[in-house]
């Protein structure tokens, strides 16, 4: 306990992207010093930055609604209020007095970073102990990546937090309302396919991913066609918190078990097995993306390796043009669309869309990031704005891969059903034909829209041409004098490091599974 912390008054807990009792460390240890407060702030002037969307804001304001819920059964509903964390804050302070404040730590954007900032002036100010418990794996204030991996192993194997038996209810306390989205100054943001939000969603995603639907994770991740089922779809409950990510490395590693106690002899036990040791892979580089955020904070806004600022250029024609999936290339137009209308997509398509809009149509990184992260529910700054900068090429410590997006719909989308069904003007064109409708000498009358649907554009750029232009523009930077020198320094400071960890949780060179170092990192949280 800090000085300004007092046994026996009011605890408040602040929930912000952890939306659940269940291994929550902070509401457990305030609910032992005394009576807890249960606050969320709804803030407005966060839901109107440029990373925020409407879509978002449903998923939130559905977890909160099962938080509220679970709280109620704890005795003291959730109590949410709207402005500023200071405002409401010094509110509580001069009503009842405040003997800690309690919270996760975050790892947010530029703003809440601010934001927490003025929290611990505040709390500062008026002598208050404002304790922070780690959410994830990321540590503050971090001197150094070696023993990063250890560290993260012996977190995620500590024991799952209970709730509290029971939470004294706050008489005259009103718990107040969720705004609504137009409250919020969002902007209209359909999107039908939208993963509900709240605890029972996620478990039981989990449930099912664990028993049922991650068999061919391994194999069903990269398509479209097979990811909407055979990724977790744990997301969007990892970024909000409606489970934490130690729940599911626990219930993962419960299953190996089982499956190695059962049936790890046969065939279907071994698939079962490479699928989930694949999916804990991906739990760990989780934090290890938002660890590079949480130490460099300007990474959302500045290119890592400063020798590739300034590699593209603004043009919004072409970035509405991505953004609307009107680039005249359909897998990738198709990927667009199929994102707006269900606020998911698997990592590869993503990672194909980024390198589309910075490689092919020259755009900004930051330009780009931005539309994603509104469209993603499951939008978390450190993973984004990581592979953000990664996909464009402007870290300076990873292999730069510009993805062809013929060649990729050809792959993972070999009969052009992906195509056929978020792009109705190409549908009835021939399956094989959907991927290049700009060769065929008969496309005219279909893509004038006679019959199926709205005009389709042509490209907007010669793919081919235009991935030359972009390999021609990025190693002519790399080629500067310094780059490397640079690049190392950066490699040292964010580079993964796997030392430490026991020689089973190492990856074997040639195992097909994913890299080790950074150079080659591919990340598929699902």
């Amino acid at each position: 306990m800090g000085g300004g912390e007092t046994v026996g008054s009011l605890q408040v807990m602040w929930f912000k992207r952890d939306l659940r009792v269940t291994d929550h460390r902070p509401l457990l240890e305030a609910s032992r010093h005394g009576p807890v407060l249960p606050l969320v702030v709804i803030e407005p002037e966060l839901w109107r930055q440029p990373d925020a969307s409407a879509r978002q804001w449903a998923f939130c304001a559905e977890s909160l609604i099962d938080l509220g819920q679970e709280l109620a059964c704890l005795g003291q509903p959730l109590v949410v209020r709207v402005g500023e964390v200071e405002e409401v804050l010094e509110r509580a302070r001069r009503r009842f007095g405040i003997g800690g404040l309690w919270s996760h730590e975050e790892t947010g954007n530029g703003w809440t970073y601010a934001r927490d900032r003025r929290v611990a002036a505040w709390a500062r100010r008026h002598g208050i102990t404002w304790r922070q418990c780690r959410q994830f794996g990321v540590i503050r204030r971090l001197p150094s990546r070696d023993g990063w991996a250890r560290r993260w192993q012996e977190l995620m194997g500590e024991p799952l937090s209970p709730p509290p038996p029971r939470l004294p209810c706050l008489e005259g306390v009103d718990p107040g309302t969720l705004p609504d989205a137009a409250a919020l100054g969002l902007a209209d943001d359909p999107c039908p396919g939208r993963q509900p939000g709240g605890r029972r969603e996620g478990l039981a995603l989990l449930e099912s991913f664990l028993q049922h639907r991650g068999a061919r994770y391994h194999l069903d991740l990269s398509s479209p066609l097979t990811a909407t089922s055979g990724c977790s779809r744990l997301s969007a409950h990892l970024a909000w918190g409606t489970l934490s990510l130690r729940q599911v490395v626990h219930a993962c590693r419960h299953r190996r078990q089982e499956l190695g106690a059962g049936a790890s002899g046969s065939t279907v036990g071994r698939t079962w097995q490479r699928a989930l040791r694949g999916f804990q892979e991906r739990l760990h580089w989780h934090c290890h993306f938002i660890q590079k955020l949480e130490c460099q904070p300007d990474l959302e806004f500045r290119e890592l390796h400063p020798l590739m600022a300034g590699l593209a250029s603004s043009d919004p024609v072409r970035l509405e043009a991505w953004a609307r999936g009107r680039t005249g290339l359909p897998f990738v137009d198709a990927c667009m669309r199929s994102l707006r209308a269900t606020g998911w997509l698997n990592f590869r398509m993503r990672a194909m869309l980024l390198s589309v809009a910075c490689h092919h149509l020259n755009l900004p990184w930051r330009d780009a990031g931005l539309v994603l992260a509104r469209l993603f529910v499951d939008y978390e700054p450190g993973i984004h704005w990581s592979q953000c900068q990664m996909q464009a090429g402007t870290t300076g410590i990873n292999t730069v891969r510009i993805y062809n997006p013929i060649k990729q719909g050809e792959d993972h989308d070999p009969h052009g059903s992906f195509i056929g069904r978020w792009l109705p003007e190409l549908a009835q064109l021939p399956p094989a034909q959907r991927h290049r409708p700009w060769t065929l000498e008969d496309a005219g009358p279909l893509l004038a829209g006679r019959g199926v649907g709205l005009d389709y554009p042509q490209p907007v750029v010669d793919p081919a041409a235009a991935a030359r232009e972009a390999r021609e523009r990025i190693h002519t930077r790399r080629r500067q004098e310094g780059f490397s020198e640079r690049a190392d320094t950066i490699q040292q400071r964010h580079g993964s490091r796997r030392s430490g960890l026991r020689p089973g949780e190492r990856r074997r060179r040639g195992s097909g599974d994913a890299a080790t170092t950074d150079r080659q990192l591919k990340l598929d949280l699902g």
